[in-house]
């Protein structure tokens, strides 16, 4: 038998104050910061390969358009309604992202910036009255510095300001900032919130609660919590006590130390040659490396993968990895990628279609820390990569590159719809006539 209980939210946990900002649509916002004329008109963004729809503009969603969707199959309703489709531009994004992440920080000293599009504020010490003009402060300045739109949502706990920032996103009565600090008001939020949207419970989660007529974040606060725990362990409990008002998920100010990094993609089509593997590997092998660079993070062992088309059964299957030790921690593009080959050269099989291949990095740990390394002039290799990663900043990404990356690259992701890298690349900076 499930027992039930009336709602009763934690009052001295109300003190905190916790605000989630989420960039509205992100993708399609940043295409239109340089494109003004897409304002008001439908877009979509796809993944990688253009293979499926990652990013709706809300004019795309009012047309049915849904998230993930491949692309072939909404491509009658996008030409019918003119909707303007992008391949997916992780230059501009990023470069997006951390303005917008920068500029939050000018406004608050603690944040946690948990995805692109996303961070954490704390805004403790602040009254109810305050907060809401200085979210809205907040976001108004992000839109017009920036470019992009933001809501606000702020709960006293991480749970609480996540189904803020969802209404604040769905229901224009809220302006773009929902604050949740009534009692009133965040019970009837826990009655609007779905179980499947409450962030923490997954998918597997919520089709079992549902099965005891669990369909609500309110129905799902008043469950014992004993049965919680004993049913969806510390996690489900953790946002259990959360939905209460009782803060389990501290901000995080410094970002957990990576265990690993990956760069991988799938080709434009398949591939067959070990050339064309090598050339590849090579590519995902030195963006790896510049990744961990920008953390000043060291890697003490690598693994390569590669793998057919497992959806496609007229065809032979096989895929493989391998892992490999570097001889010492390092961030250097040329060893790694020398490395990457290698871990290739031992896993390929001729006569099959590869459809992706990817290169991780393991053992991460902060640029400095070993000692002792003999046979390995770290000033030089430090000074080598510098320049390169200097020049590419400036000039454009692989302005300066290894020569195992290749020229044409055949093998390369489809980005038939992209945009210019309108913030970071010289040759297409937006030009103005007068």
């Amino acid at each position: 038998m499930l027992y039930t209980k009336q709602l009763s939210l934690n009052h001295s946990s109300l003190q905190k104050s916790i605000a989630l900002v989420d960039c509205n649509n992100f993708y399609a916002s940043c295409e239109r910061i340089f494109n003004p004329k897409l304002i008001g008109k439908p877009i979509v963004v796809l993944s990688n390969n253009d293979g499926c729809i990652i990013t709706r503009s809300s004019e795309a969603k009012k047309l049915g358009i849904k998230m993930g969707e491949p692309y072939f199959k909404v491509k009658k309703i996008i030409e019918k309604n003119k909707v303007k489709v992008f391949s997916s531009n992780y230059s501009l994004y990023g470069d997006i992202s951390q303005r917008v992440m920068e500029t939050l920080s000018y406004f608050v000293k603690d944040i946690e910036i948990y995805s692109i599009d996303e961070a954490f504020l704390n805004l403790n010490g602040f009254e109810n009255y305050e907060i809401d003009k200085y979210c809205r402060h907040i976001r108004n300045k992000v839109k017009q510095w920036i470019g992009v739109p933001v809501s606000i949502g702020v709960g006293s706990t991480k749970t609480l300001s996540k189904i803020a920032n969802n209404l604040a996103k769905k229901n224009n009565t809220y302006g773009g900032v929902c604050i949740l600090k009534n009692w009133f008001e965040i019970k009837e939020a826990l009655k609007l919130t779905p179980i499947e949207d409450v962030w923490g419970i997954g998918r597997k989660h919520s089709a079992f609660l549902r099965k005891y007529k669990i369909n609500t974040a309110c129905d799902f606060v008043q469950v014992d919590k004993g049965w919680v725990k004993k049913n969806m362990g510390i996690v489900g409990e953790k946002t259990y006590l959360e939905l209460l008002g009782v803060s389990c998920l501290n901000i995080e100010l410094v970002p957990s130390d990576k265990k690993s990094c990956c760069v991988s993609r799938s080709f434009s089509s398949p591939v067959e040659k070990i050339k064309d593997l090598e050339e590849s590997v090579s590519f995902y092998a030195s963006r790896v490396a510049e990744k961990i660079r920008e953390e000043n993070l060291v890697a003490d062992s690598i693994s390569v993968f590669v793998l057919t088309n497992h959806f496609n059964r007229r065809e032979k299957q096989y895929s493989n990895s391998i892992k490999l030790q570097l001889p010492f921690p390092t961030n250097d593009s040329i060893k790694i990628v020398k490395k990457a080959l290698e871990g290739i050269r031992k896993i390929y099989r001729s006569n099959y279609r590869y459809k992706k291949a990817g290169v991780i990095l393991y053992g991460l740990s902060k640029h400095g820390v070993t000692q002792g390394l003999l046979d390995y002039d770290r000033e030089v290799s430090d000074r080598m990569m510098q320049t390169i990663d200097t020049i590419n900043n400036r000039y454009g990404s692989s302005t300066l590159k290894i020569a195992s990356e290749g020229i044409k690259k055949t093998w390369k992701m489809r980005r038939k719809n992209v945009s210019q890298c309108y913030t970071t690349r010289f040759d297409e900076l937006v030009e103005v006539n007068s």
